[in-house]
Order: C-alpha cells, then structure tokens, then sequence
C-alpha cells in the first residue's frame, strides 16, 4: 500500500473510533443516569452473552477476509476475491442462523440457570436477531480493509451508532420505568436494529465498489476462482473463532461469577452488581477510549504484514514490528501517566463517583500493557500465528476464573483488580515473547520504556504541581483539560530530549 493511502486510512479509522468512543462514553453517562450501576451491572451481563455470540457468529471470519483477499489482490484475480468474499458470506450466515436458534429459544435458561436474573430474557430473545448480520457486516468488513478502504466500514460504524443511540432515546424514557427488564430490551432493539442498518450499508457499498476491482493491478488473472478457500477460510477463522469463542465464553462465566462473588463478600446482591457496573461497564471503556489510533494502527496492519509475510518480505516485517511496537509503548505511556495523574478528576467529572475514579487509578498503570498486548495480537494473526493466541487467550481465562471461584469471595473487588493485574502480565507477556521469536526483532528497553517512563514522571509531577497552583474557584473540567495539557505537551517536549524519539524518526512522521 502507498504510504499516503495507508495514512488516510490510519487517519479516517482513528478519527471515527474516537468519535465513536466519545459518544460511546456520553451514551454510558447517559444511560447510568437512567438506570443507575445495578441496571449497568446488569446491562453488562446482557452484554456479555451479546459478546459470546457475536464472537461465534463473525469473529475470525473478518480477518480470514482480510488476509485472503489481501493475498488474493497480489496474486489472484477479481473473480478469486469474489469467490472468497461469496464463501465467507455464506459460512458467516449458517452460522449466524445458527447462534441466533441457540439464543432465542435458550435464553431462559441462560437468564435463569447462567446470568441468575430473569430480567435478562426478554432482551436475550431480542438481541439473538442481529447475529446474521454482525456475521455478514464482518466480512464486508474484512474486504473493504484488505482493499485499502477504510471510509465504506468507518461509515457504516457511524450510521451503527447513530441508529443505536437513536432508538435508545426514543424508546428508553417509556420503558425504564416499566423496570430494568424493559430498559434492558430497550437498549437490545436499539443494538438489533443497528446492526441492520451498518450490514445494509456496507453491503450497497461492496457492490458499488465491486466494479472497481477490475482495475486492480493484479499479478496474475486465472480463468477461475482457486480451489480450497473453504479449507483457507476455516485454518483462519477456526482457531480465531474457537480462541475468542473459548476466550469469550470463559469471560463470560467470569462475568457472571464476578458479581455472584462479589454479592457473597458484601452479603448484597445488588451492592456485586454495582460494583462490577462501575469497573466492566464504567471504569474499562474509559480506559480503552484513547486506544482509537493503536486499534485502526493494528487493524490496517493485518493485510500489509500478511502481504508482507506471503512474498516473504521479512525485512519489511520486521521493521513495521519494531516501529508499531515503539509507537505503541510510546503512546500508552503517556495515556497511564494521564489516567494516573487525573483519575479522581475524570471519575468526578463524568460519572459523579469516586469510586470510578478509584478503579481508574488502579488501572491505569496496566493500560500500556493491554495496549501492546491488543496490537501484538493484531500483528500475530497477521503472521498467521492465531493458534498460539487461542492458547494463550484459553489459558489466562481458565486461570482468571480459578483465581476468582476463590479469591473474590474473600477479598471482594480488591481480589478482583489483583487478579485483573496478574491476568494482564501474563497475556502481554506470552504474545509478545511468541512476536519476538518468531521475527527476531528485539525490545529496546531505554529507548522504549524506562525513558518514556522517566519522561511521564518528570510531565507528571509537573501537572500535579500545576494543578495546586491552578486557583480553587477554576471550575473542575478547565483544571483537568489544562493540567492533562501540559502533562502532554512537557511529555512530548522531554522525548527527544532523553532519546526515545530521535531525529531519523521525527522525519519519517513528518514523511
């Protein structure tokens, strides 16, 4: 890919993701106002079982698209990448078909026997129809991605949003108070209809954009599509599916247990619940917000390492590992000291609690760790090693849920963000020693960590400084947006200045 191209679409998925992020935070606000932290807690159960089956229905089959028509833009034939995208298609559905028959008519025993409330069943029944679509969404997805285009799935993720968030305020303010149950519901036919809306405009797009493959420079153009691109797709999507499949059922009976342990520490139901809506459904998405550019970073990354990979460019490769991974630990660090300095503020000024503010602080210093673990497994399935993700992913589940059967009940939260903390290392640390022996690139300890370490710090003490001189009548929000501010501008000041930026590398961004 051009670099001009590569960087468009680096810049048009970063620009939607935080857009999407932003009103994603405003949306939660919103909506805990409405239901308070025993509907998020509750919400967030309904949402894991959303997850479980949307990762069955679509997961691996949008980066199997991704890679394939990667590989077959090089070397094959638009008739080839039809044929890919047709057979991706037509699995996503079968098995969409098939999750939604699963949902619908055991959602009862799911909500009684599993998420232990029966207030989850009527949006259970209601979420299961949107699972044929996210499956077809995800491989028009993968295509539009291996073709370079990032605006036709940037725009559909936006028309996504605004149905959803449209239908949530037409439709919460007359069924909240009928009680969670149906304010739950109301938010599930705001998902469904989403979902409806972003697989309908993506598929108008692919058929736009299909007469414009003709003019792709392929290398060679076969008379026909080649044979076993069932077999390729299932090698992909299997291992991806079955990891995140395992991976997200397993999350899923931890988010289950969870508030179940915690309710048995506190001896309140209701107080577990709570607890686990402020972490999972209001501390972690503020966490996760910044990571908008590493995600579209690693996303894009998937079919030019996979190009890379297949010509057997490992030069290439390895560069665009060493300088992701450099990018990466550079960003994030910046974004800990930022959620570390200003925890208390944030959990204030958007959610009214300090006790968000508190599980943002303890945080906080894991977020450049799942920061790198997140683009390392990018870089991984793009590398063809999705095995060894499904194997770690499996491991650390089955690990976390040990630790919580026995842990939570006696240690209530505390138990908890420990072993979130334990959990964290361990994954970061098998993905990226697998990334570091299969391409041989090696970490530069100074360069990449202790110095921006050192430079978060110093910008850091600086911003606390700030914030004590600031006057005290300056309202919370003006305080905050200054001292992250120049926590900022003083940490990319001080990173040329110790060495973890040097001048080769200011010129290729300015490039």
């Amino acid at each position: 890919m051009k670099r001009s191209t590569f960087i468009k679409n680096a810049f048009i998925l970063t620009a939607t993701s935080l857009l999407l992020r932003t009103i994603g935070i405003f949306f939660r606000i919103y909506m805990s106002n409405k239901i308070g932290a025993e509907g998020m807690g509750l919400y967030q159960l309904i949402f894991s079982i959303y997850i479980l089956g949307s990762t069955f229905a679509s997961s691996g089959i949008s980066t199997a698209v991704t890679r394939l028509v990667a590989d077959e833009l090089v070397c094959g034939s638009p008739k080839s990448v039809r044929h890919v995208l047709r057979r991706s298609i037509g699995l996503s559905l079968l098995i969409g078909i098939a999750s939604t028959a699963l949902i619908f008519f055991a959602s009862g025993l799911i909500s009684t026997y599993w998420i232990k409330d029966v207030r989850a069943i009527p949006a259970l029944k209601i979420l299961s129809f949107s699972l044929p679509s996210m499956g077809v969404s995800s491989c028009l997805r993968g295509y539009f991605i291996a073709r370079r285009q990032a605006g036709g799935p940037s725009r559909a993720q936006l028309l996504e949003q605004a149905v959803r968030i449209g239908v949530v305020l037409l439709l919460i303010d007359r069924f909240a108070p009928m009680g969670l149950a149906y304010a739950c519901m109301a938010v599930m036919i705001g998902d469904t209809l989403a979902e409806f809306a972003s697989c309908g405009y993506m598929a108008v797009g692919y058929f736009w954009d299909r007469r414009k493959l003709k003019q792709w420079p392929f290398a060679s153009r076969p008379d026909s599509p080649q044979k076993g691109v069932l077999r390729k797709i299932l090698s992909i999507a299997v291992p991806i599916t079955a990891g995140r499949y395992l991976n997200s059922v397993l999350r899923t009976i931890e988010n289950i247990l969870v508030p179940d342990c915690l309710g048995k520490y506190t001896s309140s139901k209701e107080t577990g619940l709570s607890q686990f809506g402020a972490l999972k459904g209001m501390a972690m998405p503020l966490i996760f917000f910044p990571s908008a550019f590493l995600n579209a970073l690693s996303t894009l990354l998937i079919p030019e390492i996979s190009a890379a990979n297949t010509l057997r460019q490992t030069d290439k490769v390895n560069r665009a590992v060493q300088r992701t991974l450099h990018l990466t630990l550079i960003a994030s660090i910046l974004i800990s000291g930022v959620f570390l300095v200003f925890a208390d503020q944030l959990g204030t000024l958007l959610y009214n609690s300090a006790e968000v503010g508190f599980y943002l602080k303890v945080l906080a210093p894991l977020t450049p760790i799942m920061y790198v673990e997140s683009v390392v497994d990018g870089i991984l399935k793009g590398l063809n090693q999705q095995v060894s993700s499904l194997k770690y992913s499996v491991a650390d589940s089955a690990i976390r849920i040990v630790l919580i059967f026995f842990l939570v009940p006696i240690r209530g939260m505390e138990g908890f963000l420990f072993i979130m903390v334990l959990s964290n290392f361990l994954t970061a640390f098998l993905n990226i020693h697998r990334l570091l022996t299969i391409t041989g690139v090696r970490i530069q300890w100074g360069q990449w960590i202790f110095k921006p370490l050192l430079a978060v710090s110093l910008a850091g003490s600086l911003a606390a400084l700030l914030g004590k001189a600031l006057p005290a009548q300056l309202p919370l929000l003006a305080g905050t947006i200054i001292g992250g501010g120049g926590l900022c501008l003083v940490y990319c000041a001080l990173l040329p200045i110790l060495g973890c930026v040097k001048r080769e590398d200011l010129h290729r961004v300015k490039g």
